[in-house]
């Protein structure tokens, strides 16, 4: 599995438990990484993301898709003259 994300770059977080005894252990904190199929900076295919960059491509997906039905769905003019 990926550590980092490919949208954003955000990683792994190291840092430190420190108990009331001042005793120390490290600790990692991991991004949470998502799988995406799509289209990200022009590339279509797999990708991770972590889950604020996935919420992003998710609704610019979403105004594609739209785009196109609305493309799709042209009206039908009608020229009656109404007298």
């Amino acid at each position: 599995m990926a550590v980092r994300c490919d949208s954003c770059g955000k990683g792994i977080l190291f840092g430190r438990n420190v108990s009331h005894a001042k005793n120390r252990t490290r600790k990692l904190s991991f991004p949470n990484l998502h799988r995406f199929n799509g289209v990200l900076a022009g590339v279509e295919g797999k990708h991770w993301l972590c889950t604020k960059c996935l919420r992003k491509a998710k609704e610019i997906q979403n105004k594609i898709n739209q785009k196109k039905e609305v493309k799709k769905e042209a009206p039908k003019t009608s020229k009656t003259n109404k007298k």
